[in-house]
C-alpha cells in the first residue's frame, strides 16, 4: 500500500480544494485509522452500533491537526465510500470540534466533481439541516458509554475558517517534516524560472516579429 503522505500533498486548499483519503465508510461503527507508523489503515475499535459514522470520514494528507494526527475530514455523499481511496473534494467548512480537552477540528467537504446532484453543495448552508444536526448529535454523544461528556461540537464555520485550519495544519507537517517544504519550494523556484523564460521567450519573439515589419 502507498504511504499516502508521501504520494499525495493536501491540494490547493486556497481554491477550495483537498485531496482526502477515506478511512470510514457512512454507516460503518467500525473505528479504522491511518497508522502513520506502518503506512497501512488498521482497526482501532468497534464502536457501539448506535454510534455509527452518519457520514464517510478520512483525512488530508501532509497535515497534522493540533492533536498530533493528521487533520480530520467529514465527506458528504450519497453512498457510503470505501477505505483506502483517495479523492479530489470541495472544502464547505469546518467543524470546531474538542475531544478529551485536545482540537479535534473536522473539515467538511463534498466530492469536487458530484455528477449526480450538479455539484449542489458549495457551503454549508447548502446541506440538509437534519444532516448536520445528525453529524453534531454524533460527534457530542458517541463516546458516552465510554467517556461521557468529552466530547464537544462548538461550532459549524465557513470555507475561510476551514482554510484558516487547513493551513496551521500543512504548517505544522512542514515544520516536522522540512524535506517536504524544502521540495515544495524547489517547485516553485522552479516554477517562476519556467515563467519567467517563457516570457522572456516571448518578447524577443514579438521583438523579432516587430523587427522583420520595418
Amino acid at each position: 500500500m502507498a504511504d499516502f503522505n508521501k504520494v499525495l500533498t493536501p491540494g490547493d486548499y486556497e481554491k477550495g480544494e483537498l485531496n482526502v483519503v477515506i478511512e470510514i465508510p457512512t454507516g460503518s461503527n467500525h473505528k479504522i485509522e491511518w497508522d502513520r507508523e506502518h503506512a497501512c489503515f488498521m482497526l482501532d475499535r468497534v464502536e457501539p452500533m448506535a454510534f455509527a459514522k452518519p457520514c464517510n470520514y478520512g483525512f488530508i494528507p501532509q497535515t497534522i491537526d493540533e492533536d498530533g494526527d493528521e487533520l480530520d475530514v467529514l465527506m458528504i455523499t450519497d453512498q457510503p465510500l470505501t477505505t483506502g481511496i483517495w479523492m479530489k473534494a470541495k472544502i464547505l467548512g469546518v467543524m470546531k470540534f474538542v475531544d478529551g480537552g485536545e482540537v479535534d477540528d473536522k473539515i467538511i467537504c463534498v466530492p469536487a466533481d458530484d455528477r449526480n446532484n450538479g455539484d449542489a453543495y458549495n457551503k454549508l448552508e447548502d446541506l440538509p439541516k437534519q444532516l448536520i444536526k445528525q453529524i453534531e448529535f454524533h460527534f457530542n454523544h458517541y463516546k458516552d458509554l465510554k467517556k461521557a461528556g468529552t466530547t464537544k461540537v462548538k461550532a459549524f464555520e465557513d470555507v475561510k475558517s476551514a482554510k484558516e485550519v487547513i493551513k496551521a495544519s500543512i504548517e505544522r507537517y512542514e515544520e516536522a517534516h522540512p524535506e517536504v517544504r524544502l521540495a515544495k519550494n524547489v517547485d516553485k523556484a522552479v516554477k517562476q524560472v519556467k515563467g519567467a523564460v517563457s516570457e522572456t521567450i516571448d518578447a524577443a519573439k514579438k521583438a523579432i516579429e516587430e523587427a522583420a515589419k520595418e
